[in-house]
């Protein structure tokens, strides 16, 4: 009979920060890097170790022992320590698919520096996993991938290995590790252990390996020390075994072994997130929701503004700010790790991730501030004019729409003109007058006190034309006459565009019409309050507990202008302060929504504001949103570069507790942005803003949570998550900031098609939401709006055109990112197709070479054409 042979691969997973600080983290990295180093170098069996695939680790040791730089190359170099390909273990359900790819290309980039990148797409503890992994892998030249959580047995041929396919078809062979990332651990040749534990985790790995003789025991922990006595364990196994070979071995070696061996014709497409054998912790995503809407608006800002404006600035002979840029998306990294961005924490860490997104938010304002501001002068040089308005359109078509803007004036009433003197068609949504204060003057007479005149400071919507493409247009202001529309009370409760009606009823409830067709969706809103007896890693439901729900509410205001339309609504209601209250069918707290609908005019879309002030502790917030026609069977959200299918009802979750599944599989599902229904009345579609995870009711409703509130960070046997308490076990820690109790915003839109929707179409509908713009005046009347304003920089001299574009692209495609190249050398576009047919593109006004890259940014041929596969995406270098 052949032998097994059982791989011990020595790890560490490094957990960035969790129920311990960062600080904490780092400083126990250094003892334990410090002895790995001397242990690998003292010891040449000792064959190797995975410093869990994350970069972060070594910089962080580097920083503090820089001395160490070589000794720690060398070890990397000969394949005794692995690093890469990620700088954090990101959670790829929570973060931008393009800060996925930042975090392997720094990762990747940075390994490869140093020696080695690990050849392995390695997830060992992320809470699920994003259906494009698969393809961004290959795309970094990966050969495999290993993974804990998300598969089925049923999915499983007898065997922990398969091909994961993404939903472009690209596919990768990977390895299931069964008992998680440590069930090597505490590896020990005592023959109590031997015989307890050892023998029947191998056992069952053999009999979940069929096709191969080569099993994968994981060997290591959360911040673990490297074991010493592993070589000499090992051999004393050997000598205990006669029917195996134990071996000391790494990722790469195994993964090279087993599928050398036979390939394996399992095939496994997709997202995975199948509760069987671990946990995922479906609803982590409306954990600390703090925490995912801020990152929400930092991804945005430095995707979609800051590094394209840099991008054009820098073609005009301005600098690209990589230096601030690096230091900006490493801190998002450390955020984005599975627990940082899952909430999942101490207080004092979530505090610090909170601190650490304010931080290179502000980072991103001051650079923007800059980069406008000097642009704009330029511009104002060519054109000898103080008031002007210049307006930054990120898209890579030219654009028609309304925007908004702010814009300071002496005077209330003005105008916003083309540079050719005619003027935009724009509102004004708020006006207010700001006293211009007292400035101290120096006299013969001493210091005196000068009053400086007031002005006025109006938020604007503005509609332009033909916004060139990825560029900038410079507008006129002219003060004293206006031809501003202003919002103005309207005594009817209907708001409407050529799109969509929205109808505040008599019976205190929302409709929806879609004008076209004259469908209507009657109650479209309401609100569930509801006991959470979870934890920081899942909602729990608690026993005898019935849903509160705030369904009939009031007219506070109706708001008209031929531009734009507003209808503000509440719904309040009491609700109990705490479980012990629940229990008692007690309800003390006061609970308020305050929703705001807004219409505009080119938009087919309603926009939808909520504010909400909590005060309450240990209950979840949903808004329950109804779509048309019959209850589906199944949803659809973006993920990735294209939109995946998700199930309304899960078929396991009938005997989940029998089939002894690690949490029940609730179908709640994660989006990135998108989530919608087609039905026999059209499709419904929500685009959110940090608003995370969502669940299609039986009623046909879509439920998206807003909130949870909940105070512990691990807590036993939840009525979703049987046993023990996810995370530290055998202590409770507090987390009352996790409470959520303060105000907080929440921002979504909803649109409602009569047939099928493209999802070209709702791509584009999200990037028209999300607003792909920004604007800067010159004026000297208020310098904290943009906080840089006041301080003095080096103006360029040389003058600009009142327009520019970088380029126009012809494609049905849409563009994912626009950024310098990693080298320093060139301008990487990466373009997504999310249909079912290959779409092409065309660059106009743009004549030097193109390059297809992968998205390691490393040139694979010249092209005179781009191809964007189906349910794909393209990296082109220019």
């Amino acid at each position: 009979m052949t032998k097994k042979t059982v791989h011990i691969v020595p790890h560490s997973h490094w957990d960035r920060e969790w129920y311990f600080t960062i600080e904490d983290s780092n400083i126990l990295l250094i003892e334990n890097m410090d002895y790995l180093i001397h242990l690998l170098e003292e010891n040449p069996h000792y064959y190797s170790y995975v410093m869990d695939g994350q970069m972060s680790v070594v910089e962080e040791y580097l920083r503090i022992r820089p001395d160490n730089r070589e000794r720690l190359k060398n070890l990397i170099t000969n394949k005794r320590i692995f690093v890469g390909p990620w700088y954090t273990q990101t959670d790829s359900l929570l973060v931008h698919k393009e800060a996925v790819i930042r975090n392997l290309l720094y990762g990747s980039r940075m390994a490869e520096d140093m020696g080695h990148n690990m050849n392995i797409g390695y997830l060992p503890d992320i809470f699920g996993q994003n259906a494009y992994l698969p393809s961004m892998f290959k795309g970094f030249g990966l050969g495999y991938s290993i993974l804990q959580r998300g598969v089925y047995s049923e999915q499983l041929d007898n065997d922990l290995h398969f091909m994961w396919k993404s939903p472009d078809g690209e596919s990768i062979p990977t390895n299931l590790m069964l008992f998680g990332y440590g069930p090597g651990k505490f590896l020990s040749a005592d023959p109590t252990y031997y015989e307890e534990k050892l023998q029947p985790i191998v056992e069952k790995l053999e009999n979940y390996n069929k096709h191969t003789d080569q099993i994968l025991l994981p060997s290591g922990g959360d911040q673990v020390l490297v074991r010493d006595h592993f070589p000499s364990t090992i051999q004393q196994l050997n000598q205990q075994d006669e029917d195996r070979d134990y071996i000391l071995s790494d990722y790469e070696h195994f993964m090279e072994q087993a599928w050398s061996e036979e390939p394996f014709d399992t095939v496994i497409e997709g997202e995975l997130t199948a509760t069987e054998h671990s946990r995922i912790h479906q609803t982590i995503r409306s954990q600390r929701y703090d925490i995912k809407q801020l990152n929400t608006n930092v991804e945005h800002k430095l995707l979609h503004l800051l590094e394209p404006i840099a991008v054009m600035a820098s073609t005009l002979g301005f600098r690209y700010p990589q230096e601030w840029l690096d230091t900006m998306w490493k801190d998002l990294f450390d955020v984005h790790a599975h627990d940082s961005i899952g909430g999942c924490n101490s207080d004092d860490t979530n505090s610090d991730i909170m601190i650490r997104l304010r931080k290179i938010d502000r980072k991103a304002d001051g650079l923007l501030n800059i980069i406008k501001k000097q642009v704009t002068q330029a511009v104002a040089n060519e054109l000898g004019e103080e008031q002007i308005l210049v307006l930054f359109n990120t898209m890579p078509q030219v654009w028609d729409g309304q925007l908004t803007t702010t814009i300071f004036t002496k005077d209330p009433a003005f105008t916003i003109t083309t540079i050719k003197g005619e003027p935009l068609d724009s509102t004004v949504l708020d006006q207010e007058y700001i006293s211009g204060g007292k400035k101290i003057v120096v006299t013969a007479d001493g210091e005196q006190e000068v009053e400086i005149p007031g002005y006025y400071r109006s938020e604007m919507l503005v509609t332009v034309t033909d916004m060139p493409a990825l560029g900038y247009a410079a507008y006129l202001i002219q003060e004293g006459v206006s031809s501003s529309y202003r919002l103005a009370a309207a005594t009817e409760t209907v708001i409407s565009n050529s799109f969509l009606q929205l109808e505040w009823t008599d019976k205190g409830t929302i409709s929806l019409t879609n004008q076209s067709t004259g469908s209507t969706i009657e109650n479209l809103l309401c609100f569930e309050e509801r006991a959470d007896a979870g934890d920081s890693y899942d909602f729990s439901p608690l026993p005898g507990d019935s849903p509160i729900y705030l369904e009939d509410g009031a007219l506070i205001d109706v708001q008209r202008s031929p531009e734009v339309e507003k209808l503000t609504v509440s719904h309040t209601t009491a609700v109990p302060h705490t479980l012990e209250e629940r229990q008692k069918q007690q309800a003390t707290t006061p609970c308020t929504i305050i929703t705001t609908f807004e219409l505009r005019k080119t938009e087919n879309f309603v926009r939808v504001h909520h504010e909400v002030t909590n005060q309450a502790k240990d209950h979840r917030l949903r808004v329950l949103l109804q779509s048309p026609g019959t209850p589906p069977t199944t949803s659809f959200a973006d993920q990735g570069f294209s939109l995946v299918e998700h199930a309304v009802n899960n078929p396991h979750l009938s005997e989940w507790k029998e089939r002894g599944h690690k949490e029940a599989p609730v179908s709640i599902h994660p989006l990135e942005s998108i989530a919608g229904i087609e039905s026999d009345k059209g499709t419904f579609t929500v685009m959110t803003k940090g608003m995370k995870e969502y669940e299609v009711l039986d009623t046909g409703q879509m439920a998206f949570t807003l909130f949870r509130s909940v105070g512990l960070l691990g807590r036993d046997n939840l009525t979703w998550r049987p046993g023990r308490a996810s995370g530290i076990n055998n202590k409770v820690v507090y987390t009352p900031d996790a409470q959520m109790q303060q105000c907080m915003t929440f921002d979504y839109a909803i649109s409602f098609d009569s047939s099928s929707a493209s999802p070209t179409v709702l791509f584009n509908r999200l990037y028209q939401f999300n607003e792909h713009n920004a604007s800067y005046q010159k004026q000297s009347l208020n310098s904290f709006e943009e906080r840089l304003d006041r301080f003095e920089i080096p103006y360029p001299v040389e003058t600009l055109n009142a327009q520019y574009s970088l380029l126009q692209v012809h494609t049905t495609s849409l563009l994912s990112v626009c950024k310098q190249s990693y080298d320093q050398d060139g301008i990487i576009l990466r373009w997504f197709n999310p249909l079912h047919e290959p779409a092409t593109l065309s660059l106009s006004n743009y004549n030097q070479s193109i390059s297809v890259t992968n998205l390691n940014e490393k040139v694979k041929e010249k092209v005179d054409r781009v191809t964007i596969p189906p349910k794909g995406y393209q990296t082109i270098k220019l």
